[in-house]
C-alpha cells in the first residue's frame, strides 16, 4: 500500500509540475494556440486522406500478393520490398521532384487542375499555393503505408481457416462471394488493431511533409520556434508542438488497445 501511495504522489507531483510549466509560459501559449490548432487540423486531414488511399493501395497489394498469377505476385512483392526497404523521406522527395517533374513535362500540374476545379465551384481561394506539396506528399505517404498495409491485409486474409473456404466452395459459393461474406469479415477483425497502430505512425510521419513546404503541425512548430532568441522559449514551443501530436496519437493508442482486447474474444 505504501508503494501505491508513493506512486500516486509522484504522479500528482508530475502533473502539477506540467501545469505549472505551461502556466509559466502562458503568454506564448495563448499567442500560439490558434496557429497550433490550425496546424493540427491540417495534419489530421492529411493523415485521414493518406490513410484512405493507403487502404486502397494496401488492399490492391494484398490481392496481388495472394493472386494465382505469378506476374501479379512478383509486382506486389516488389512493391512491398522496395517501399519498406527505403526511407519514407527519400520516397517523398522522389514523388515531389521526380514524379512531379515527369508529370509536369507531360502537361499535368496538380495545382492548376485543382485551381480550375475549385474555380468552377467558386472556391479557388481554398487551394493553397503549395498545393503540389500537399498532393505529392499525400500520395507519397499513402504509397508508403500501402506497402505496410499490404502485409497486414495479406496476413489477415491468410489467417482465416482455409477449411471455411473449402466448405463454402462445396456449398456452391464462388470466389467473390467467399471473399466478401466469409473471409473479409473475419480478416477485418484481425487487421483493425495493426491498422490503427499504422495510422498512429502515419500521423507522426506526416511531419516529414514540412520539407515539401506543406504547412502542417511540424512546419508551424519549427516556424514559431526558430525566431525565438531565448532557448527556454524555443524549447517550450517544441514541447507545445509535441503535445498536439500526443493529443492526436494517444487516443488512437487507447483505441488500438481496445480493439486488441475486444477482437481477441472469439465469436
Amino acid at each position: 500500500m505504501g508503494l501505491d501511495y508513493l506512486f500516486y504522489f509522484l504522479v500528482a507531483v508530475i502533473i502539477v509540475g506540467i501545469f505549472y510549466y505551461f502556466y509559466s509560459y502562458n503568454h506564448l501559449l495563448l499567442l500560439y494556440l490558434p496557429v497550433f490548432l490550425q496546424g493540427t487540423l491540417v495534419t489530421l486531414v492529411i493523415s485521414i486522406i493518406s490513410a484512405i488511399f493507403a487502404i486502397v493501395f494496401g488492399f490492391i497489394g494484398a490481392m496481388g500478393r495472394l493472386s494465382r498469377f505469378p506476374v501479379l505476385r512478383w509486382l506486389a512483392t516488389g512493391y512491398v520490398e522496395v517501399i519498406r526497404g527505403t526511407p519514407v523521406l527519400v520516397q517523398l522527395l522522389l514523388w515531389y521532384y521526380g514524379v512531379g517533374f515527369v508529370l509536369s513535362n507531360m502537361g499535368f500540374d496538380p495545382y492548376s487542375s485543382a485551381f480550375q476545379f475549385m474555380t468552377a465551384l467558386q472556391n479557388n481561394s481554398l487551394v493553397p499555393d503549395a498545393f503540389n506539396g500537399y498532393f505529392y506528399g499525400i500520395i507519397g505517404l499513402s504509397f508508403n503505408y500501402g506497402a505496410y498495409l499490404t502485409e497486414v491485409f495479406r496476413s489477415g486474409i491468410e489467417s482465416v481457416d482455409k477449411g471455411q473456404t473449402e466448405a463454402a466452395l462445396s456449398l456452391g459459393l464462388h470466389t467473390r462471394q467467399i471473399m466478401r461474406h466469409i473471409v473479409l469479415p473475419q480478416a477485418i477483425r484481425i487487421t483493425v488493431p495493426p491498422f490503427t497502430n499504422n495510422f498512429i505512425t502515419l500521423i507522426q510521419d506526416s511531419a516529414l511533409l514540412s520539407v515539401l513546404a506543406v504547412i502542417e503541425l511540424e512546419h508551424e512548430t519549427y516556424a514559431l520556434a526558430l525566431p525565438q532568441i531565448d532557448a527556454n522559449n524555443k524549447l517550450f514551443v517544441f514541447i507545445f508542438g509535441a503535445l498536439f501530436y500526443l493529443i492526436l496519437c494517444y487516443p488512437l493508442s487507447l483505441l488500438a488497445r481496445y480493439f486488441e482486447s475486444r477482437f481477441a474474444v472469439a465469436y
